[in-house]
C-alpha cells in the first residue's frame, strides 16, 4: 500500500447516478477549496461495510462539520447503480458515496488490490485519508494482513485525529409502544433537550419480556443514554432536570 500523504489526489471523473440520472463528477468538485475526509472500502454490501464502516461515519458527521470538515466522501470500486442502491439500504444521508466503477482513483491511490480469492476482483484495500484542498495531509491505512482488517480507518480514529476533544453525538435509544401516552411524553423531552433518538417500538406480545430481559422493568418507555439505562419517564424527567 502506499501512502500519499503531501501528495494531490488523483485527477479522475467518476460517473455516478443521482436522481436516477447520470452524472459525472471531477475530482476537483470534491475536493478544491474543501477540507474532506474520504474513507475506502472493499465493497458495498459486505459485512463490515455495512455494519460499522460507513454507519459510523454517518453518525459523526455533525461533530466533522463541528471540526471543519465540509464533507466526507465514501469511495468503493463498484459500479454506480449498486452504490445507489447500497445508499438507500444503510444509514449515508451525511456521507456522499462515489463509485470508482473501474478503480482508476483507487488505482492511482496505490490501492488497488486483488480479490480474486474472494471472487471479487480488483477491489480498494480499506483505508481513511484528510484531504485539504487537494492535498492528502493524513491517511490511515489498514495494515496488510490477511483477511480484511478494520483497525484505523474508523470515524473515530480519524476525529480524534482531527480534534482529540471533538464531542461526539450522544446515543439516545427509546424503548416504545404504540398508544402509549408516556412514551410520547417521553419522546419529546429527548427532542425539547436537543437529542437525536433511535426508537424501538415493541410489539404487544413481545413487550413486557423483552423490556425485563433488557431492563428489568415491567413498562415503557425505557430509555437509554450513551450505554446508560436511564429509565422510564419520571426517570428521564429527573433526569433531565438533574443535566440542566
Amino acid at each position: 500500500m502506499q501512502n500519499q500523504e503531501g501528495k494531490k489526489v488523483p485527477q479522475v471523473t467518476f460517473r455516478t447516478r443521482v436522481n436516477n440520472e447520470w452524472t459525472s463528477v471531477s475530482t476537483d468538485e470534491i475536493f478544491k477549496g474543501k477540507t474532506v475526509v474520504v474513507f475506502s472500502l472493499p465493497g458495498a454490501f459486505t459485512p463490515t461495510c455495512s455494519s460499522t464502516h460507513l454507519p459510523r461515519y454517518n453518525e459523526l458527521a455533525p461533530a466533522f462539520r463541528a471540526n471543519g470538515i465540509d464533507a466526507i466522501v465514501c469511495v468503493s470500486v463498484n459500479d454506480p447503480f449498486v452504490m445507489s442502491e447500497w445508499a438507500k439500504d444503510q444509514e449515508s444521508d451525511q456521507v456522499m458515496l462515489l463509485p470508482d466503477g473501474n478503480g482508476e482513483f483507487t488505482e492511482k491511490m496505490g490501492m488497488l488490490v486483488d480479490k480474486a480469492d474472494l471472487g471479487f476482483g480488483k477491489r480498494s484495500w480499506r483505508y481513511s485519508m484528510l484531504v485539504r484542498d487537494g492535498v492528502v495531509e493524513k491517511m490511515f491505512i489498514e495494515p496488510q494482513k490477511p483477511g480484511d482488517p478494520f483497525e484505523v480507518s474508523d470515524a473515530d480514529t480519524m476525529l480524534a485525529y482531527i480534534n482529540p476533544q471533538a464531542k461526539k453525538p450522544d446515543q439516545v435509544a427509546i424503548l416504545t409502544r404504540e398508544g402509549c401516552s408516556y412514551c410520547t411524553k417521553a419522546k419529546a423531552l429527548l427532542e425539547n433537550l436537543g437529542y437525536e433518538y433511535a426508537e424501538i417500538p415493541l410489539e404487544h406480545r413481545i413487550r413486557s419480556r423483552a423490556v425485563g430481559a433488557i431492563t428489568g422493568q415491567g413498562t415503557v418507555p425505557q430509555v437509554f443514554i450513551n450505554g446508560t439505562h436511564i429509565g422510564g419517564w419520571e426517570a428521564l424527567e429527573r433526569w433531565a432536570k438533574k443535566a440542566a
